[in-house]
C-alpha cells in the first residue's frame, strides 16, 4: 500500500507517474490523505507542507507526531520517505514567531515534544529515507539526521547546518547525539558549536548526506521499491532493528541482538518463499508474514 501522508492539503509536485507508478487520486483531508499505489508496495510518503520554509510550529509538530504514530501501526507499510512540498526547503527548524510568545516552561515543553517526535522516526520499525531539495536548517536537519538514509539535491543553494549556538541554544531535537554519530565527533563540534552552515557537497563528505542526485525524490524512490519489492518486510524490520540497536553495543552484545533478530525471521512464511523461489528460479513474493 502506499500511503500519502499529507500536511495542509499538500498536493505533490511531481506526479508519481513520471517515475513509473501509477496515478493517485488525493483527497482534500487537510491533516491526512492515504491512497494505495498499483502494486501493493507499502511505501508510505510524508510530505511536510506548512508555509514557505516548513517550520516547526506546535500544529505541524502534532501533525507530524499524529502521522507518524499512525505509520507505527499501519503493519503494511514498508517504507517511509519524508520530503517536503517546497524545493526551495526541506525544513528551517523552529517557527521563531511563534517561539517569541512562549514562556520558558513552554519553550521546554515544545521542544521535549519535538524531540520526541523526531524520535519517533529513528525508532519506526521501517526503514526511512530523508528527501532533501531544499535547505535543512535546524530542527529540520535533525528530523533528516532521524531517518536511515538521506537523499539530497546537488545544488549548491542547498544550506545544510545547526545554527542553534549562534541564536543562544544549543540543537534540542536530538542534533547534539546524531550528528557525532554521522560525522564524528570532531566535525560534529565544527559544525555545532560555530553554527556552520555546509553544502551538500561537503556534507557527502563527512558522511552527513549519503546520496545527492539532480533528481533526490525519484532516486529515493527507487531506492525504497528496492527495499519495498526485493526484500522480505520482516527482515527488514529485523535488519534495522539489529543495525541500530547494535551501533553501541560491545560486539558480543551486537552479535547477541543479531542472533536474536535472526532467529524472528527464520519461522516466517518470507523464508521459505524465499528458498522456494530459489529453486523454481523465480523471484520471491514476500507477504510479511
Amino acid at each position: 500500500m502506499m500511503r500519502i501522508a499529507m500536511m495542509s492539503g499538500l498536493i505533490p509536485r511531481q506526479s508519481i507517474t513520471a517515475i513509473g507508478w501509477s496515478r493517485v487520486k488525493l483527497s482534500t483531508n487537510t491533516i491526512v490523505s492515504k491512497e494505495d499505489n498499483f502494486n501493493n508496495r507499502g511505501i508510505t510518503i510524508l510530505t511536510l507542507n506548512n508555509g514557505k520554509v516548513n517550520a516547526f510550529s506546535r500544529e505541524m509538530v502534532s501533525a507530524l507526531q499524529d502521522m507518524l504514530s499512525e505509520i507505527r501501526r499501519d503493519l503494511s507499510a514498508r517504507v517511509l520517505i519524508i520530503r517536503s512540498a517546497n524545493e526551495r526547503v526541506f525544513c528551517a527548524g523552529a517557527d521563531l514567531k511563534e517561539r517569541m510568545q512562549m514562556t520558558e516552561v513552554e519553550v521546554a515543553s515544545f521542544v521535549s515534544k519535538l524531540r520526541a517526535t523526531i524520535t519517533q522516526v529513528s525508532t519506526l520499525s521501517i526503514p526511512s529515507i530523508a528527501v532533501i531539495e531544499g535547505s535543512a536548517l535546524g530542527g529540520g536537519l535533525e528530523l533528516a539526521l532521524a531517518a536511515d538514509y538521506r537523499v539530497c539535491a546537488s545544488h549548491s543553494q542547498i544550506k545544510l547546518g545547526l545554527p542553534e549556538c549562534t541564536l543562544g541554544i544549543i540543537p534540542g531535537a536530538g542534533g547534539t547525539q546524531r550528528l557525532p554519530k554521522l560525522v564524528g565527533a570532531s566535525n560534529a563540534k565544527r559544525l555545532i558549536y560555530g553554527g556552520e552552515i555546509i553544502s551538500p557537497v561537503e556534507a557527502l563528505s563527512m558522511g552527513l548526506i549519503d546520496q545527492l542526485h539532480e533528481n533526490p525524490y525519484e532516486a529515493a524512490m527507487m531506492l525504497a521499491e528496492k527495499w519495498a519489492h526485493y526484500s522480505s518486510p520482516i527482515a527488514l524490520r529485523m535488519a534495522k532493528l539489529a543495525i541500530n540497536g547494535g551501533i553501541d553495543l560491545p560486539l558480543a552484545s551486537g552479535l547477541a541482538l543479531e542472533e536474536m533478530c535472526y532467529a524472528q525471521v527464520v519461522p516466517t512464511e518470507d523464508r521459505k518463499e524465499a528458498l522456494l523461489a530459489f529453486a523454481e528460479k523465480r523471484k520471491p513474493i514476500f507477504k510479511g508474514k
